[in-house]
């Protein structure tokens, strides 16, 4: 394939010689005439020497690196990038044979070598989401090459990118099975069952990524007074209910939210009076949560998504954080999350620091916690450690 070519700067080629998987525009010295946006890219030295080919966009990351050799961008090299996710996933166990879990991520962007894609798998339907313009125009080829490598374990595609693609590229895009069309919309995580909404909910359908986090508190929980804040769909009321908690109570801004939540309490506990769901800021309702409650959870959606935001940020982590540990019981557990990767874990570890001293309380940290092994973090692109959190033991 003839690709087109991209010329760096000189001297701008020493990240990718690191193997860092983007090249920023600022970097960019000339590009053959006639590039289009999304379309790969041969990207060469000054010298015009070989680096990388990778996907063009217009825009600050302007190539995303899919491979360091000189390759056809083809049905195979799809083949082979998806069957190494899936056999990554089988060495680590997330691909339950017994019906125990269903629930897993296949492709993590950069952290499988696809940046700019992601693929979540939900029993017998793989949600993609394409977060490039280039991984959105090869979306029927990654499909195909999909359930080549899936075989048997995947019947449906279905294809979610309307909100993560720049709206400037005006590529019309819209959601839609691209294999397939099941209604079937209940996934197993850890013997647990939940709806996914994977048509309006947000990411494709479910915070798979905190998956082991939800198992850690379910240890926790028994005999606890329990309070999630921003549940979303409820995955640790659940999983707090199974570990014999005294009461859990749900809280999240969003109806559709509460909604959700309260299906899968019932899918996985019906009658049970034990939870009860709130459609209510998170902070008002915590004001109103003065030493009820020996278990909280924090996990809000990300405050920072540019660098820009980061200081506003800190300061909602440390409010937010100072507000639970104000109102937790003395004894209780706090777990407390920032999903926003321009927050380091060092700037969140000293946001809650400052929020413990502002709230006045005996803190100490009992697990520091993150993504998990489906989640996997390429070591020449740590910006993909986003998910960062806390287990805090409150006097």
């Amino acid at each position: 394939m003839n690709y087109k070519n991209v010329f760096l700067k000189r001297g701008k080629d020493e990240s990718l010689k690191r193997f860092h998987p983007w090249v920023f525009s600022g970097a960019i010295e000339r590009m053959d005439d006639g590039m289009t946006e999304g379309e790969t890219v041969r990207v060469c030295t000054s010298d015009g020497d070989f680096i990388a080919v990778g996907h063009y966009q217009i825009g600050s990351i302007a190539i995303r690196v899919l491979s360091f050799r000189d390759v056809t961008i083809d049905a195979d090299f799809w083949q082979n990038r998806l069957l190494s996710a899936f056999q990554m996933r089988m060495t680590i166990g997330v691909v339950g044979a017994d019906g125990g879990n269903d629930t897993f991520r296949l492709v993590h962007g950069e952290g499988d070598l696809l940046p700019g894609l992601v693929i979540d798998c939900y029993g017998r339907t793989a949600v993609m989401q394409a977060h490039s313009v280039g991984m959105h125009l090869c979306r029927q080829e990654i499909c195909e090459a999909l359930l080549v490598v899936m075989g048997k374990r995947i019947d449906h595609v279905y294809y979610k990118s309307d909100t993560t693609l720049p709206f400037k590229a005006e590529l019309g895009q819209e959601n839609g099975f691209l294999v397939g069309g099941s209604q079937e919309n209940t996934a197993v995580e850890n013997g647990l069952k939940f709806h996914i909404d994977w048509l309006k909910g947000q990411k494709t359908g479910f915070f798979i990524d905190q998956r082991e986090n939800r198992a850690l508190l379910e240890r926790y929980a028994r005999g606890r007074q329990v309070l999630n804040v921003f549940c979303y769909t409820g995955g640790f009321s659940v999983y707090a209910m199974r570990g014999g908690a005294k009461l859990v109570h749900s809280v999240d801004s969003s109806a559709k939210a509460i909604e959700l939540t309260n299906k899968n309490v019932e899918m996985n506990f019906p009658g049970d009076q034990r939870h009860e769901a709130f459609c209510e800021d998170a902070f008002k309702f915590l004001n109103a949560a003065n030493g009820k409650y020996d278990l909280l959870i924090l996990d809000p959606p990300a405050f920072a998504k540019r660098l820009t935001a980061l200081r506003n940020a800190l300061k909602g982590y440390t409010r937010l954080n100072a507000k639970g540990l104000e109102r937790i019981k003395s004894g209780g557990l706090l777990f407390t999350f920032s999903c926003s990767q321009v927050v380091s874990k060092d700037h969140f570890r000293n946001a809650v620091f400052t929020a413990a001293a502002q709230a006045g309380r005996k803190v100490r940290i009992l697990h520091q916690l993150h993504q998990p092994a489906d989640h996997p973090i390429n070591i020449y692109h740590p910006e993909g450690e986003y998910l960062k959190g806390l287990v805090l033991y409150v006097e």
